[in-house]
């Protein structure tokens, strides 16, 4: 057993944490109208909701199944949700982008290899949920740049 932190971890971490603060970047000084538009298509999201859907996914990813935990997490709940400003949203991101840190760079090559059960996935190792985190921020950060920018056109009419 390795207690040497992992490298790969370390990079998963940075690619991770770079998309999320680039998303919560994208919600800066919008109204609640701006948060909470959605292009006129179906399945369509919030920028607000899009937000707190990727938050919610790397901390139940990382923080819970990574460490063999429960999550409380409510994914449906996620879509609908709305806000009246950024800042709430920004300053849990802050939080959890700490906790998620500390987690990330405390992660072993053992625990990279480690099976853990997964709420969608089945049995997944611990190098599989880093991939699908930073995989889901990505897809999700350039969902939340493109919903930015038509919902700026759209507004500004």
């Amino acid at each position: 057993m390795s207690n040497i932190p992992s490298h790969e971890a370390a990079l998963f971490c940075r690619y991770i944490l770079s998309s999320l603060d680039r998303l919560l970047q994208c919600l800066e000084g919008l109204n609640e109208e701006q948060l909470n538009w959605r292009p006129p298509a179906p399945n369509t999201n919030s920028l607000y909701a899009l937000a707190v859907h990727t938050m919610a996914n790397a901390e139940e990813n990382i923080l819970s199944t990574l460490y063999d935990r429960p999550s409380p997490r409510n994914r449906e709940q996620e879509f609908l949700a709305q806000g009246t400003s950024a800042d709430a949203l920004i300053s849990q991101w802050q939080d959890l982008r700490e906790r998620l840190q500390d987690a990330l760079l405390g992660l072993t090559s053992d625990d990279l290899e480690r099976v853990h059960v997964h709420p969608r996935r089945d049995t997944i190792t611990g190098l599989d949920i880093l991939i699908v985190v930073a995989r889901h921020s990505a897809e999700h950060l350039g969902q939340v740049e493109l919903t930015r920018d038509l919902m700026l056109a759209v507004t500004a009419q």
